[in-house]
């Protein structure tokens, strides 16, 4: 149902010029928390899973309120495909994402190349590389790593580092970002 106003405007359209005036003024504040608080009334992330052939594309955040039916969805999108494993993620870490894909000013879905991972599977990444943390904050539901085929490794760290939410590691030989909401630090080339 489409609700409009005496000048014809539906509240959908009020909402997306908002939004659109936030993303502008993004890279002045100083952290993802700060920006967040002055986003608007809504907050949206959008990605797909080559692992998964999954796509979503979800508002998760309308008027000061999480929407709980969202942030399951984003919970079992980013879940551990290879167990199948669901965990509560951590949604500093999602507004951190948004954040960023909204500083990028980009059209472009993140690919998720691994969000929640299961102490399994965290094992069995870390027996074959030595990039991969013993105590990830994967494992914890506080990380993602994610690319976008539209701008550089260089160019998405840069627009995670400005949220100063958390860590942001680089891994320009994989061509992804490590985006996460512990301790705010950076790593890699």
């Amino acid at each position: 149902m489409t609700i409009e106003n005496s000048t014809g405007l539906t509240r959908r359209t009020l909402l997306r010029a908002f939004a659109a005036t936030a993303v502008t003024a993004a890279p002045t504040f100083s952290n993802a928390a700060g920006f967040l608080r002055g986003a608007g009334d809504i907050r949206r992330i959008r990605m797909y899973s080559g692992r998964t052939g999954e796509r979503m594309d979800t508002i998760y955040w309308i008027e000061g309120e999480y929407v709980p039916d969202a942030v399951s969805e984003i919970n079992h999108f980013m879940r551990d495909w290879r167990t199948d494993s669901v965990k509560s993620i951590d949604l500093r870490t999602v507004d951190i994402m948004s954040a960023a894909h909204n500083m990028l000013d980009v059209d472009e879905p993140y690919m998720l190349l691994s969000g929640y991972r299961s102490p399994k599977t965290n094992a069995m990444l870390r027996s074959r590389s030595r990039s991969v943390a013993k105590n990830s904050l994967h494992v914890k539901g506080q990380a993602a790593d994610l690319r976008l085929t539209s701008r550089s490794v260089s160019q998405m760290a840069r627009a995670a580092a400005a949220c100063k939410g958390g860590g942001v590691g680089k891994y320009s030989g994989s061509n992804f970002v490590h985006m996460d909401c512990g301790v705010v630090r950076t790593w890699g080339r």
